[in-house]
């Protein structure tokens, strides 16, 4: 067995009393799909059949100017015929057992072919390495197409990597060696099994969308093995409940610490498992931690813009905080879009004359929207225009489809992988908490949320000065001098690191940037004790973020330690400890509250 391979356990035959209610299962599921089905068509017709997301147009732009150029459609054709040419030769001679390299491998990263017979057999040895090389010429051949303006460029490129993924063999029964030999050993089992699961998620996306399992949900419970650190909910109003934690330290800084989480996922990623969590830790180093959970909304709060989440969000929870500590500054962290949030609270504090705010922490957040990375492709007028026309129905942007667009940034690991598990293998998820979380998705209010999408995404309008009217205030964050640090990562798919450090450049104050290694969420929980990935530090902020790079310093570990140096400068003098719910805010509950425990779905 190859050491990439895991042992699985002997498949055990089925007990006919359990096969014959798996059968039931599939004849009451399939029922009741074609019973929606045909319901729906008879009141509403067939879905009409539109291109929403430009990627038609985008196509037929880009195969229109690779057959522009004769010369150029006989080069490409001439190197995918030697390179199918090389393969086959190179086939013959491994058959005939002679050693010879492959034409076309697979990525280190890419899981797909981890297999042994991908390697040891040779017809999916040669199947694997003929798909190799048909994707590398189709991408290339689309990707380097001349005359097609950037927008329309990168949306082909990312369509076409979609589309290359989506035909990768390992997605087929026939094609893929160990669904072929747990289908011959369990006596196809596998594929009823299969059946069943493609069902019941076809049943949880009402018919209408595949919602693929991830994770068995069913093995997680918030405030029991999730998101356990001890606290009280103090504060709540429309959109979110402010949370304090317990002290677990004799002492405390006497600056509170608040967390401000983005509202397209749940707080809870800094608060998982008691040896990863940031929350936790955090409160170990001395802090008194408050954290905003916000709803997850429904049609009653469409109405709610991007003012509300400024005014009843991070000035709200700035006012409870400064009542309960007697302290009128608080240091302050945003991730992602929370730290966009921070961002416009201290442009809104720096143009009312107030300070708030002792230092601001932002993990993987965009200021400068210029080069938004790959989220670019489902950004123009077109898409935000059919986006809002489905909101306005609704109220608000469903989880689920904001959550596929984040999980087709990373197709082979976060659908294909489940496809092939599921239902080519019918296997049930394995129960893994960050996929929990990545699964609980939540809804935003369609005002909010057309307003984030036009002015920042689209307009790129935070970074200008007076760009954006936040409750009645123009703001410009390049009047803000607090001092910030700047956490990126260096594989960020969704907050490119190169993005983030351009918005880091417009703030005035003091700057520390901070590069970690892994992506959006492996790079942001990395707890000391784990010891992985890294970090660069540099102490100027040069034009480029290649010039930063190129000169910065590695240091082994994680960046949490760095954090905890830098903003204990600005944390104030040991005092007692606070406990919540002891003074003027009483508590209403106990951590984590009942709003991150609204689920969809």
């Amino acid at each position: 067995m190859n050491s990439k391979q895991k042992p699985q356990p002997e498949q055990q035959p089925m007990d006919p009393a359990a096969m014959a209610k798996l059968y039931a299962d599939i004849a009451e599921k399939s029922g009741a799909l074609l019973s929606k089905f045909m319901t729906r068509v008879a009141g509403q017709g067939m879905p009409e059949m539109k291109d929403e997301l430009g990627i038609a147009k985008a196509f037929f732009e880009a195969w229109g100017q690779v057959f522009a150029d004769p010369m150029r459609m006989a080069e490409l054709q001439m190197k995918l015929w030697q390179d199918y040419l090389s393969l086959w030769q190179n086939s013959m001679l491994k058959m005939m057992g002679q050693v010879s390299a492959p034409v076309a491998e697979p990525h280190k990263t890419d899981r797909r072919f981890r297999h042994d017979d991908w390697e040891s057999n040779f017809l999916y040895d040669y199947v694997k390495q003929s798909y190799l090389i048909a994707a590398r010429h189709l991408h290339h051949s689309l990707a380097r197409v001349d005359g097609l303006d950037d927008k329309t460029a990168k949306k082909v490129d990312f369509y076409t990597r979609q589309y290359i993924d989506a035909l990768s063999p390992s997605n087929f029964l026939l094609t893929n060696p160990e669904a072929l030999r747990e289908t011959v050993n369990s006596g196809g089992q596998n594929l009823i099994k299969g059946l069943n699961n493609l069902l019941e998620d076809l049943s949880r996306g009402d018919g209408e969308q595949l919602k693929v399992r991830m994770t068995d949900s069913e093995a997680f419970s918030l405030g029991g093995n999730l998101a356990m650190t001890r606290g009280k909910v103090v504060f709540q109003n429309d959109i979110m409940q402010l949370i304090q934690y317990e002290p677990l330290t004799e002492k405390v800084h006497a600056t509170p610490l608040l967390i401000i989480p983005p509202w397209i996922n749940k707080f809870y990623i800094l608060d998982m498992r008691e040896n990863n969590s940031f929350v936790r830790w955090a409160v170990e180093q001395g802090h008194t931690v408050f954290i905003i959970s916000w709803v997850n909304p429904d049609e009653n709060l469409a109405h709610k813009g991007f003012d509300d989440y400024l005014t009843e969000g991070s000035l709200a929870a700035l006012d409870v905080i400064r009542d309960i500590t007697g302290e009128a500054q608080a240091n302050v962290i945003g991730y992602c879009l929370g730290g966009t949030l921070l961002a416009c609270t201290m442009a809104w504090l720096a143009a009312q004359k107030q300070q708030r705010i002792s230092s601001a922490t932002f993990f993987v957040t965009m200021i400068d929207f210029e080069r938004p990375g790959e989220l670019e492709v489902f950004i123009d007028e077109q898409q935000i225009s059919a986006l809002e026309k489905k909101m306005q129905k609704r109220g608000y942007l469903e989880g689920s489809e904001m959550a596929t667009t984040f999980n087709m940034l990373r197709a082979n690991d976060l659908i294909w992988s489940f496809v092939v598990n599921n239902y080519l293998l019918g296997r049930d998820p394995f129960p893994f908490d960050l996929l929990h979380w990545n699964g609980d998705s939540t809804r935003m209010p369609a005002a909010m949320h057309s307003f984030y999408l036009r002015n920042l995404y689209l307009k790129n309008l935070l970074r200008e000065p007076g760009g954006i009217t936040l409750a009645g205030t123009p703001i410009d964050i390049t009047q803000s001098k607090i001092p910030a640090y700047f956490l990126s990562t260096v594989e960020d798919h969704i907050a490119p690191w190169q993005s983030t450090y351009a918005g880091a450049r417009l703030l005035k104050g003091p700057v520390r940037f901070v590069l970690g290694g892994s992506g959006h969420i492996a790079g942001v929980i990395n707890p000391p004790a784990v010891g992985k990935y890294g970090y660069w530090t540099h102490s100027k902020l040069p034009a480029k973020p290649e010039d930063w790079l190129a000169s910065a310093k590695q240091h082994a570990g994680s960046w949490w330690t760095d954090w905890s140096q830098w903003v204990s400068g600005h944390a104030g003098a040991q005092i007692a400890p606070r406990v919540p719910g002891k003074g003027k805010y009483k508590a209403l509950e106990d951590a984590p509250g009942s709003y991150v425990k609204r689920r969809i779905g």
